[in-house]
């Protein structure tokens, strides 16, 4: 194995890893990618618990489950994939079996969109090669029961929708009435792109037709999880989702699009506020967008749309800064298939299962368009429990093991199925 870490000037470091293959003139090559940043540890922690002291504890799940948690901040996401990639090799090449060459990129700037990924893939295109298979073990688990993978993530375009109606605050008693409410035209606004009784977003250029084989996977997986889809929030006593129909919100969070309001501005808080008309109201708008949606046409449909017309001559802007483009797994070769099928039955004694996820992987997408001709098995710890980002992140050991092994699987299969000799 040959590894070096490159700190190029003015970017974020990233470790490289290049491990021969077993046999000389053999061509096909795998990239496992993970990367070792965090995020900042969001407190408080439980008694006994440590974002920077990792703890051991046996526990049982409310399914009656034991389980063995590692907690610590970066534990599911993603301490684990560096050791992950270098143990499923260890072992492959324990036990005599031949792999190709693997190629392992992890980044340090994942948290924060991966930023200069594009970068290292450009300086590293001619080691890297074309890889048939990338690995990715920084995604999520419906369950800890199989081995899941992921087939697709969602997009996103986020930012800020500012109303301006006057320079200057004014005596609600006296303007009111005169001067239209900066939150009441906010309101008429929103109104144009969301459904503010079902949610439903109102901008047709942000759906796209749902592919069979994603309809299939989104069966299976809501007829294994059932009501954990939504038992998995911890809603207060009473709530409740946004449909009884579990296939319905299976789809809202996997292959939909959807607004959430993260934050808003010029509104003095309830201890500051005065009897002011206020000038201005901002709100940051973060919506999520299927797997195969375009990022940039949903952002010019949204703009346009929020922009055009203002109520009362208002000054009204929609600045979209944040992008994720989505990511959709080309449909899997049959010896994955074959793969997954054995290393989750030989491992969980069940079938594999193929999830969607509602979140967004940039780096995902960056993969895609720098190897268009690789197959992609994206897989993870963060499964219900875990935490990753929040207090008490945590990872299933067991799981984790297994894991590694299913992945020593797939390295052995890819072998016979994609070996080419010089």
């Amino acid at each position: 194995m040959k590894y070096r870490v490159l700190t190029e000037k003015g970017r974020t470091p990233l470790l490289f890893i290049d491990i021969a293959p077993t046999e000389e003139g053999c061509t096909n090559s795998i990239l496992a990618y993970s990367h070792l940043d965090k995020q900042p540890p969001m407190l408080p922690w439980s008694d006994g618990l440590d974002p920077y002291i990792p703890v051991m504890r046996e526990e049982v799940d409310k399914n009656g489950r034991k389980a063995r948690k590692l907690y610590g901040r970066g534990t599911a996401d993603d301490s684990y994939g560096v050791y992950a990639t270098l143990t499923s090799i260890r072992a492959v090449q324990a036990q005599g079996f031949p792999h190709g060459r693997v190629v392992g990129l992890i980044e340090m700037c994942e948290e924060s969109g991966s930023f200069d990924l594009p970068f290292y893939l450009d300086l590293l295109k001619d080691e890297i090669g074309s890889p048939d298979l990338v690995i990715c073990l920084d995604s999520g688990c419906g369950d800890y029961e199989r081995l899941w993978m992921t087939t697709s993530l969602r997009g996103m375009v986020a930012g800020v929708l500012s109303i301006q109606i006057s320079t200057g605050g004014v005596h609600s008693g006296m303007g009111s009435g005169v001067i239209p409410s900066t939150f009441r035209i906010l309101r008429s606004i929103l109104d144009r792109i969301e459904d503010s009784k079902t949610g439903e977003i109102l901008v047709k250029e942000l759906y796209v037709e749902i592919p069979e084989d994603q309809m299939q996977f989104a069966k299976d997986t809501v007829e294994i999880l059932g009501q954990e889809i939504v038992e998995a929030y911890p809603f207060i006593e009473g709530a409740k989702p946004v449909s009884d129909n579990l296939l319905e919100l299976y789809l809202n969070r996997a292959w939909r699009p959807t607004l959430c309001y993260t934050g808003i501005g010029d509104i003095p808080s309830l201890q500051a506020a005065g009897n002011v008309l206020r000038p201005k109201t901002s709100i940051n708008l973060s919506f999520r967008l299927p797997p195969t949606a375009t990022a940039e046409d949903a952002r010019n449909a949204l703009k346009k749309i929020i922009e055009e017309d203002p109520p009362y001559g208002a000054k009204i802007t929609f600045k979209a800064d944040k992008f994720a483009k989505g990511f959709y797994s080309p449909p899997f070769e049959q010896y994955l298939l074959d793969s997954f099928k054995l290393a989750s039955n030989k491992l969980w004694g069940k079938d594999p299962a193929y999830e969607s996820c509602g979140g967004s992987i940039p780096f995902l997408s960056l993969m895609q368009d720098a190897f268009p001709n690789a197959q992609f098995a994206v897989s993870g710890l963060l499964g219900p429990g875990s935490a990753a980002h929040g207090p008490n992140e945590s990872c299933d050991i067991d799981f984790m093991f297994n894991l590694i092994a299913a992945m020593s699987q797939i390295i052995v299969d890819h072998y016979p199925a994609k070996c080419k000799k010089d």
